[in-house]
């Protein structure tokens, strides 16, 4: 296996497809249990991993929250601290989260948009019928 700093530098991921698999298809209660049969250098270095792809954010946050501030440090630097304090504050507001998020409600309309006239094909029966009449009107 490679170097914890080496892998973090290069991208590459710590744990093997079939794990990381498994954890993507996991529910946020299932994933702590798949979470907790890894050591935990390589949790903190796969949490830093699923921090840096967006569609695996929200996973990274819970991952680093099983993990120490020494052990993503350790394995991420700087990241490492950021990423253990949002998964700390992503865990408190979630208990104490208000019913509504502040935005305004949107509303639809129950009015008609408005008011169409019915097309008469009759239209071009009628046009020659005034032409004609307009003609033997002048006439």
């Amino acid at each position: 296996m490679l170097s914890s700093r080496v892998a973090f530098e290069n991208d590459v991921c710590p744990v093997g497809d079939e794990l990381l698999g498994s954890l993507y298809r996991a529910s946020e209660h299932g994933l702590p249990q798949l979470v907790d049969s890894v050591s935990s250098d390589v949790r903190a270095m796969l949490a830093l991993f699923c921090y840096r792809r967006a569609h695996l954010h929200s996973m990274s946050l819970a991952i680093a929250a099983t993990c120490s501030e020494r052990d993503l440090v350790e394995q991420g630097g700087i990241v490492g601290s950021t990423l253990f304090a949002l998964s700390r504050q992503a865990q408190a507001p979630a208990a104490s989260a208000p019913a509504s998020s502040g935005r305004r409600a949107i509303t639809l309309s129950t009015k008609p948009l408005g008011a169409f006239v019915p097309i008469d094909d009759d239209l071009d029966d009628d046009s020659e019928a005034d032409t004609i009449a307009a003609d033997a009107a002048t006439a």
